[in-house]
């Protein structure tokens, strides 16, 4: 008898991607962003969904459609139909983090099937890594033969993952960096992540810096140019339009707008220079999980998150 299954992906431009390469069986689409806003670990609760909703509408302007999350999300509630779960998740920390929220829920609901891992990133015989949605059909055919089962011990990763990203000291995830796991992509995702916390001397994350650096290295005629390089450069964040519109915004403190394009300013240069820190100034007050970012910056001598002065005990 032929298994029935249940995919998981990680958006709506994967989920189309996939019927129209023929898949026909049940896909509930993951539409969130995990990697920002506050989170707790009890995501089958009513208190989890309002902090979502209320983070995502006030920092973005999304109003979330409750009844078509619930309709997605009671797809899990007849977990009997199925004999698998697939997850398609990229191998990008916005991806990682939704993965293990989606783990997490399954593990919160006792949902207990095999469970199948389709991640994308570096391809033979392609330069750059790779979205799911980005492959071609054969390439989607060959990722879906080379599935990974995910072990109990995936499993047991994720779910601590998921509490210490929920709770106050992202520093526990160090740590985890050298786990060996089926996610080979977790340990990038991990470092990325602290490096979002602001720079001790600066006060800029790894992508703050990165946003100035291809300011001034590049001829940028305008912000719209500037959002393609920044989608483009970004390493293993997996951004979107509007989280990368948020940080280029927070950022027109450094770089004037003329006819000519965009070139940094006095500040912008002194901000790459490391010669003073900007992080009050620009004020990127997202939190991650448990954590407000502002509360920690991120030392490279001791390689760890410290307290921000401001926020010592």
């Amino acid at each position: 008898m032929e298994k029935t299954c249940l995919h998981i992906t990680n958006g709506n431009v994967l989920t189309d991607y996939l019927r129209e390469l023929g898949f026909k069986d049940d896909i509930l689409t993951w539409q969130e962003m995990l990697c920002e806003g506050p989170t707790i670990p009890k995501i089958d609760s009513d208190e989890f969904f309002e902090l979502r909703v209320d983070f995502l509408k006030s920092y973005y302007d999304i109003e979330v459609d409750t009844n078509e999350l619930q309709k997605e999300l009671s797809k899990l509630d007849h977990i009997e139909k199925y004999d698998e779960i697939n997850l398609w998740f990229e191998y990008d920390l916005f991806c990682h983090i939704n993965l293990l929220g989606v783990l997490n829920l399954l593990h919160q609901k006792e949902i207990d099937i095999p469970l199948y891992l389709i991640c994308s990133g570096r391809v033979e015989g392609e330069k750059n890594l790779k979205g799911l949605a980005e492959l071609s059909p054969t390439q989607i055919e060959n990722h879906y033969k080379e599935k990974l089962l995910l072990t109990d011990e995936d499993k047991k990763l994720a779910i601590a993952l998921w509490r210490t990203y929920c709770g106050k000291d992202h520093n526990i995830l160090k740590p985890y960096i050298v786990t060996n796991s089926s996610f080979k992509y977790m340990s990038n995702c991990l470092k990325a992540h602290l490096k979002r916390f602001p720079h001790q001397k600066s006060g800029l994350s790894v992508l703050e810096d990165n946003i100035l650096r291809l300011i001034r290295d590049n001829q940028i005629n305008s912000e719209h140019h500037l959002m393609g390089y920044c989608l483009n450069y970004q390493g293993f964040y997996g951004y979107g339009d509007l989280q990368m519109k948020r940080l280029i915004d927070k950022l027109s403190i450094f770089y004037d707008t003329t006819d000519e394009g965009l070139n940094l300013n006095r500040k912008g240069h002194e901000a790459l220079l490391r010669r003073y820190n900007y992080a009050s100034e620009v004020n990127n007050n997202m939190s991650y999980g448990g954590v407000d970012r502002l509360e920690y910056q991120f030392s490279v001598d001791q390689n760890k998150l410290v307290k921000t002065v401001l926020h010592v005990d």
